[in-house]
């Protein structure tokens, strides 16, 4: 695997926001799910659980409600706005003010013709959706306090909404309510206090369920307005309901960080007389379950610890298999670590600065294991702050450490820097064509920037006296409109690779400025991607895990690469749950290829051979004991490292010294506010 001197970084302190709300889109198994800050990503159920698409928050604008509208996405927060978002711009694509104070609440009815928003001021407001907008309809009855949370029946014709101590049924045509239901209070103290009800679902058998803040699930029948059935789940609030599209089975979130399910069962052979029956607790969560979603297969919930949990429903799947393993995804699959290999530096992302630090200088050297003198402490040169309101997208670093960029959905800033005597300016004069961009990348002798805006990169030439664009690359015409996702050069300065969200690899010729050739599309969407600095070979990792290795001299996959899809990769690397989100190589060997996920670095040896299916993987400590004759008879292609847990960043500096950027989840876990205090055996 070789040897290598590793600065352990844990000096990043990046904080994940709080998850605030989802919504899951059945016909495209997308879910969209909102945080604190305001940023809003998109997962690609379909795709391994990928985090396709981050749309960046902005101060002010919070997100209390999402909802899908066919392939459209709209959200509601305390501002009193309703946004639509640009999916392919990754960016609001236009607000409307509904007039009636913060809202609470959006949701559609199934036929995606009409949009309801329940708001402080007591109105719920009805909002027709149009090809490109949407357009004030009506408003229903007014009611006393604000509207917490609506359910359209599945037939269009009726609206539940849930407010203090009550729920009311709308009639959607008229707007007059057809019945009220008072909602019990808790029992002693709590009793005079007002009841929340923070979620409501409306059942096609026009049954009505609903979570409240004196912790009961409640069955109403919504025809009559009687109470069917309340289940006490907790002491705390009941803070959301999903319910899947059979509509037999749901699923509340409550404060104390469990998801109780309820299923539609029958006590006799018959199935007559069926009921909402609690089966299961899951406790995946250590505070609130904010954001819930019940797919056909698994629970999926997210609340204020920042995880995003996938459960599988064991009865849905088959047992064994990855489908049945639980997946929590507590970072993002983007790289907020950026490394100027040249220079020792790294440069950290934040939603509202960015941070420049130096690397530590050890001495001596020792044995492998050996935790080596530091002679010179790693330093922060430079803390940015970023202009405006809208939060960071994109940053880069330069190899050199000269250059420093970064972008918001409104604009580029490019600084350069001199980290000698730490001073950093501003270039005021960029080209018009830079006005945002969704990824950025240095060259590698630092001489160009490229930025890529909608499906399209601006390459842009930088020297001292001035910034001057150069081209703007675009895909052929009948290439896709999704954003570019990864961008990549190679070491030579003559290859560009940029990678879509629809799959697609467009690889652009430096010196001709033009397109070069596209990649094979495969169906699975690339997460990470390199150039070799000696063959010009394009190595990709995809969200299934799957590696191809791409010439771009012949324009067609290497020897290597077809053998590796021949044989197949091994079950234990494919049933890895984290995405590949770095790819690099060594200089000093040309047969190494570097990865990482979030919980282990691999160097692929392609000299040695493909590991077979009953070849043990993870076999670097069984090496380590064997006698040095023997080694060469085990050894296969992939050597993986599991010393470091929850990486950010692995990256391979020009004195051949790893740098390793790790993020302790238990760190987050500490910042945590106190979840809500729970009775413990013998405490």
């Amino acid at each position: 695997m070789g040897e290598f001197t590793v600065h352990r970084v844990r000096f990043f302190d990046y904080m994940p926001s709080a998850i605030r709300t989802m919504t899951f889109n059945a016909g495209t198994e997308r879910l969209a799910l909102a945080r604190a800050d305001g940023a809003v990503e998109i997962f690609s159920f379909s795709d391994h659980y990928y985090q396709e698409k981050i749309i960046p928050g902005q101060d002010g604008r919070t997100v209390e409600a999402l909802c899908w509208v066919g392939q459209r996405l709209f959200s509601a927060g305390l501002n009193g706005e309703i946004t639509e978002y640009d999916l392919e711009n990754l960016r609001p694509k236009y607000t409307a003010e509904a007039y009636g104070g913060p809202i609470w609440t959006i949701t559609s009815n199934r036929q995606g013709t009409l949009l309801t928003v329940g708001c402080e001021d007591g109105t719920v407001k009805m909002f027709e959706i149009l090809e490109d907008r949407i357009q004030f309809k009506t408003n229903l009855d007014r009611q006393k306090g604000r509207i917490i949370c609506l359910s359209w029946h599945p037939s269009g014709t009726l609206i539940a909404a849930g407010m203090m101590d009550m729920i009311r049924i709308f009639d959607a045509e008229t707007g007059h309510t057809t019945q009220r239901m008072l909602v019990e209070r808790g029992c002693g103290a709590s009793k005079s206090r007002e009841v929340v009800v923070w979620s409501i679902i409306f059942l096609s058998d026009h049954t009505i369920v609903s979570g409240d803040s004196a912790g009961k699930v409640q069955i109403w029948d919504g025809v009559t307005g009687t109470l069917i059935r309340t289940h006490l789940v907790t002491k705390w609030d009941v803070l959301e309901l999903s319910v899947s599209q059979d509509e037999s089975s749901l699923v509340a979130g409550t404060s104390e960080g469990t998801v109780v399910q309820f299923q539609f069962l029958s006590s006799t052979v018959n199935q007559q007389d069926r009921e909402w029956v609690r089966t299961r607790t899951f406790k995946n969560h250590t505070h609130d379950v904010r954001a819930l979603a019940h797919t056909e297969t698994a629970v999926v919930s997210g609340g204020m610890d920042t995880q995003l949990v996938v459960h599988p429903l064991l009865d849905k799947v088959e047992k064994n298999t990855q489908a049945s393993a639980q997946r929590k995804i507590a970072f993002p699959h983007k790289s907020l670590v950026c490394c100027a290999k040249k220079a020792a530096l790294l440069l950290f992302q934040f939603p509202d600065h960015l941070e420049l630090w130096r690397l530590g200088e050890s001495e001596g050297h020792g044995k492998p294991g050996d935790f080596l003198p530091v002679k010179r402490k790693p330093e922060k040169l430079i803390h940015l702050k970023r202009k405006g309101d809208d939060h960071i997208c994109s940053s880069a670093l330069s190899p050199c450490g000269g250059w420093l960029a970064y972008s918001t959905v409104s604009s580029v800033r490019l600084y350069a820097i001199q980290y000698n005597n730490i001073s950093i300016t501003k270039v005021s004069k960029l080209p018009k064509d830079l006005r945002s961009a969704h990824q950025l990348c240095f060259s590698s002798d630092s001489s160009k920037l490229f930025a890529s805006h909608h499906s399209s990169v601006c390459v842009v030439s930088l020297s001292q006296q001035e910034c001057k664009h150069l081209h703007t690359l675009k895909p052929s015409k009948s290439g896709s409109r999704q954003p570019v996702h990864l961008l990549c050069t190679s070491e030579d300065g003559r290859w560009l690779a940029a990678a879509n969200t629809h799959c697609e690899i467009h690889v652009y010729d430096l010196q001709k400025l033009k397109l070069h050739c596209t990649v094979p599309v495969y169906s699975s969407c690339p997460t990470a991607m390199g150039i070799h600095p000696t063959t010009s070979n394009l190595v990709v990792v995809h969200a299934d895990q799957q590696i191809f290795e791409y010439s771009l001299l012949r324009k067609e996959y290497t020897d290597w690469s077809r053998k590796l899809q021949r044989q197949g990769l091994h079950h234990l690397w494919l049933e890895r749950d984290t995405p590949i989100t770095h790819v690099t190589f060594s200089p000093k060997n040309p047969a190494h290829i570097f990865l990482h996920d979030t919980f282990m670095f691999c160097i692929i040896d392609q000299s040695l051979p493909l590991p077979e299916e009953k070849t043990l993987l993870y076999n670097q400590m069984t090496l380590r004991s064997l006698p040095e004759k023997e080694r060469s008879r085990h050894s296969h292609a992939f050597k993986i490292c599991k010393n470091f847990k929850h990486l950010l960043c692995v990256s391979l500096m020009d004195d051949h010294s790893l740098v390793v950027v790790e993020r302790p989840l238990l760190d987050i876990m500490s910042k945590l506010p106190a979840p809500v205090r729970q009775k413990k055996f013998a405490t």
